[in-house]
């Protein structure tokens, strides 16, 4: 039995702050909304939609300003190393110091760097140029998704009853993960509407005009003192070393996985459309899988909680792995889109249960950390995932470009056995 499951049994303490948590009666004590403050949640929402917004942006802008395709995705894939990069640091960093600093000086760095790249893709300045500001853009990326996460598990651990802690976070983690997939589902169709109505770099410079102000404003929210910065003492922080315990790197590599299928996923399914004579409506196409994972997401939280995480994790995974092993033979357009509507389904709950097994198995003090490596592992498989099956389309097909959507399946499905044999010999978690 983990730290955090013994927690959730008797309400003693919280791993996050080191404080006491009170204990209630079952039907006593304050809601996550009233404890959070009404305000945080649309705060941290729209927070999210810059990092949304920024690879397709500056394709977006890139592609218009400098007439190059190729120009246009390397600097995207700079954007992705640099969050790969830079990421965990200002995950750790925040365990350290707190958040409200991290993330009101990062957002303040993002702000400069979005402006930035608008103007030097205009500018005389050479294309190493706009590479290096791209890779400042995806340095200098606010991590909100890992940030809210972790502000809410440590007021659910803190200031809820401990009865019902362990549905309140099964709800929230799928709340969250909804809220992933609503801000790359939408953030895209933004960027494409600014763009068309507005000018090229108009997705930029509003990725820069909300990240100034959500994610200022989400810096300053009075959740962020919920989580209480260690200041590097031992007491307080587990040794960097647990991040790569067995029971957590099982599920840091189910989250690389996560974004292998995001990335070969879109990238296919481009291919796909493309060769139908619909290129240019591939993004509504994914936003099929997106919309139904979002749904899903949030039903995994209505789950009772006798249907394990890792039982969830396995049966999701494995719908995945048909789904995908559908693709290389739908008929038609049709046929793609309901196969998006299946792994959507998929898709979701799956992504709920990782991010539920990290906040449980996060080492003491490294709880922003381990979900921002998380996050971190679903771009890194993003990224590469794009850049391979890419080429794997151009150059040798579509159809075996959607051969790839297989294997990041059965990488997630792999991950989600291994889990399962460690669950039931060690203890690690439900």
């Amino acid at each position: 039995m983990t730290t955090l499951d013994s927690d959730r049994r008797n309400g003693s303490q919280d791993q996050s702050s080191g404080r006491d948590v009170p204990v209630f009666p079952p039907d006593d004590g304050p809601t996550l909304v009233r404890a959070a403050g009404p305000s945080f949640f649309p705060i941290a929402l729209i927070a999210r939609f810059p990092y949304a917004m920024m690879v397709v942006g500056v394709l977006t802008l890139v592609v218009s300003a400098r007439g190059s395709l190729g120009l246009g995705g390397l600097t995207s894939a700079m954007v992705g190393l640099g969050t790969a990069l830079c990421a965990p640091l200002v995950g750790a960093a925040a365990d350290r110091w707190g958040q409200r600093l991290v993330v009101l000086v990062v957002g303040l760095a993002s702000t400069v760097t979005l402006l930035a790249m608008a103007w030097v893709a205009y500018s005389p300045l050479p294309d190493w140029a706009v590479l290096v500001a791209a890779l400042l853009i995806g340095a200098t990326t606010p991590q909100i998704p890992p940030m809210s996460r972790t502000r809410l598990v440590a007021i659910i651990l803190r200031r809820l009853p401990a009865a019902r802690q362990n549905r309140t976070l099964s709800r929230t983690m799928a709340y969250e993960s909804a809220a992933d997939e609503v801000t790359f589902v939408f953030g895209p169709m933004i960027v494409g509407l600014l763009a068309a109505l507005v000018s090229p770099a108009a997705p930029v410079v509003g990725a820069a005009l909300l990240t100034l102000v959500f994610v200022t404003s989400f810096a300053l929210h009075r959740s962020a003192k919920e989580v209480r910065p260690s200041g590097g003492e031992p007491e307080l922080v587990a040794p960097v070393r647990e991040l790569f315990h067995g029971s957590l790197l099982t599920v840091l590599v189910g989250a690389l996985g996560i974004g292998l299928f995001f990335g070969s996923v879109l990238t296919s399914l481009t291919s796909f459309m493309t060769d139908a004579g619909h290129g240019e409506s591939a993004g509504l196409g994914y936003g099929v899988m997106g919309i139904g994972s979002a749904a899903f997401a949030l039903g995994a939280g209505l789950f009772p909680e006798r249907f394990s995480l890792r039982a969830r994790w396995l049966i999701f995974a494995g719908l995945m792995l048909v789904g995908t092993a559908m693709l290389p033979w739908v008929p038609g357009l049709g046929g793609m889109l309901a196969v998006l509507g299946l792994l959507g389904i998929g898709l979701g709950p799956t992504l709920v249960t990782v991010f539920s097994l990290v906040s449980a198995r996060s080492p003491r003090g490294r709880a922003a950390t381990a979900m921002t490596v998380a996050t971190t592992g679903i771009v890194v498989g993003q990224s590469s995932a794009s850049a391979l099956v890419g080429q794997i389309g151009e150059h040798v097909g579509t159809s075996t470009a959607l051969f790839a959507p297989l294997l990041a399946a059965a990488v997630v499905l792999g991950a989600a056995m291994v889990n399962w044999r460690m669950a039931a010999t060690e203890s690690i978690g439900r």
